[in-house]
């Protein structure tokens, strides 16, 4: 699964840290997922979402081998 989470974060301007605390997480989590090495649940999408105001599919992307 594709994400650009950094893309969002930036655009908020929001560090990784800020938005493990407003989702209740630890920076590394926040890491991780960016990275690709970790697929959030669905309640930690939603939450993301949520923070940048957008629809969860414009965070993440299913590639095909999803």
């Amino acid at each position: 699964m594709k994400n650009n989470l950094r893309v969002q974060r930036a655009i908020k301007n929001i560090t990784q840290a800020d938005l493990a605390e407003l989702i209740q997480v630890s920076r590394q989590t926040i890491n991780t997922i960016e990275s690709g090495k970790y697929v959030p649940s669905t309640v930690l999408a939603l939450k993301m979402a949520k923070v940048f105001g957008v629809a969860v599919e414009a965070i993440f992307e299913l590639e095909d081998e999803d």
